[in-house]
């Protein structure tokens, strides 16, 4: 079967299914929430970075991203759908590929409008505290924060693939994200700069140090993501439906 049609069915299971639409929405709702908040609240950090704290609500934000990703793929081992789809379409990498771009597509459309929402609201919060923000750096922390969101969603998506559940997936990521980047990596450091999140959203920052930059940052994550996506894929292919 050709990849369009493949891919035509695909977007159609996501835009159908009321969890994934939930899953963007509660994207949008929870990161432009959080950096309105952020927004508004005052502080005396000397190290105060005005890009990241607009962007701040994407470290809640990015747990439905994770969530969309996961809950894509999962919903194909429930009910033998999985089964049917491979009917449909025999080759499975080509149904996993079409998979994969109907979840980055809207991960990335929306994960764009989140962050320039969520830019908007959390600089009219800072009031001057923003006023140092250049134009390159607000696009640069737009476009970034969209990529980054997508490829989370994409990193989940394939950690689901391999795992066969998107709950086991969830059970990874989301304590990666909380519990690593939040508590172990201030902590240690080093070698937790390459975590998929931290080396992601340098993106983020206005400022950086570190061995990692903006876009070598995301470079890190796109990594990660490739990593999942193609052990979900060879899962895919050695395993049954």
């Amino acid at each position: 079967m050709p990849y369009a049609p493949v891919l035509h069915s695909e977007w159609l299971k996501i835009r159908t299914l009321r969890s994934l639409l939930g899953a963007l929405l509660a994207l949008f709702a929870a990161t432009t929430a959080f950096s309105a908040i952020a927004g508004v609240s005052e502080t005396s950090d000397p190290e105060f970075d005005p890009l990241f704290m607009a962007l701040s609500g994407v470290g809640p934000g990015q747990i439905a991203a994770i969530s969309f990703g996961a809950m894509a793929v999962s919903s194909e081992f429930h009910g033998g759908g999985l089964r049917l789809s491979l009917a449909a379409v025999p080759q499975r990498g080509r149904w996993f590929a079409a998979k994969a771009t109907a979840i980055a597509v809207p991960a990335l459309a929306v994960g764009l409008v989140t962050a320039l929402a969520a830019l908007l609201v959390a600089k009219a919060g800072l009031g001057d505290a923003a006023s140092g923000l250049t134009v390159g750096e607000q696009v640069r922390g737009v476009v970034g924060c969209g990529i980054y969101l997508m490829l989370m969603a994409l990193l989940a998506a394939g950690l689901a693939a391999l795992l066969r559940s998107g709950a086991a997936a969830l059970s990874v990521l989301i304590p990666l994200v909380l519990v690593v980047s939040f508590v172990i990596g201030d902590v240690a450091g080093g070698a937790t700069d390459f975590m998929p999140d931290r080396a992601g959203q340098i993106v983020l920052y206005q400022t950086h140090g570190g061995p990692l930059g903006p876009w070598s940052g995301l470079a890190v994550t796109a990594l990660w993501t490739a990593a999942a996506l193609v052990a979900g894929a060879w899962s895919l292919r050695r395993r049954d439906a």
